[in-house]
């Protein structure tokens, strides 16, 4: 019985500590270091939230960059891969239809490449960013709907391209959403 009440005693401090200490010690520690990012580094216009800089949203319209596509619909809760494998013909047919479609949307060649990240989606489904080349084939359609001039719109895709993470993680990126909100504010 000793035995029995002890095993009780520690799943109990254990429980305590495990599932209240330590994820308080830890969410403090995140709101004192890494404010924005530990409250999901939510962007805020005219106090209005608009969207995470971690998060993609689907921006169809021909004046915005369109972000990569979505297996999931950019939905947050059924985020995720579609799972199809590379002998997929609903992959294939998946793939076809976006290259298809970025092609049309941005006047592009019958075949002219597209970057894979324009017609495969992302592991997660909400990946924010794109490759700076799949910008910038999109500065075209974006400057003409704007009534911008290309080397506005290029000079600012080239603003916000960021560096791998820490100079070797990762390639060049734009994000889509901090992108077309700066479009949005040069009225």
């Amino acid at each position: 019985m000793k035995l029995i009440i002890q095993s009780i005693l520690l799943t109990i401090v254990f429980t305590v500590l495990t599932g209240v200490f330590y994820p308080l010690a830890i969410t403090g520690i995140a709101q004192v270091t890494f404010h924005d990012k530990a409250n999901g580094s939510l962007i805020e216009r005219d106090g209005k939230v608009v969207g995470s800089e971690l998060l993609a949203q689907q921006f169809t319209g021909p004046k915005y960059f369109w972000p990569r596509p979505s297996a999931g619909s950019y939905a947050t809760v059924p985020s995720g891969a579609s799972n199809l494998g590379p002998t997929s013909g609903a992959l294939q047919s998946n793939v076809l239809n976006n290259a298809k479609l970025f092609r049309d949307g941005n006047q592009l060649a019958a075949d002219a490449p597209v970057p894979s990240d324009m017609v495969f989606t992302s592991g997660s489904g909400l990946d924010p960013h794109i490759s700076p080349e799949a910008a910038r084939l999109q500065i075209a359609r974006v400057a003409a709907e704007r009534k911008l001039g290309t080397d506005q719109v290029s000079a600012l895709v080239e603003k916000f391209v960021e560096p791998p993470q820490w100079g070797f993680l990762g390639e060049p990126r734009v994000n889509v959403l901090m992108l077309n909100l700066a479009l949005d504010q040069r009225k």
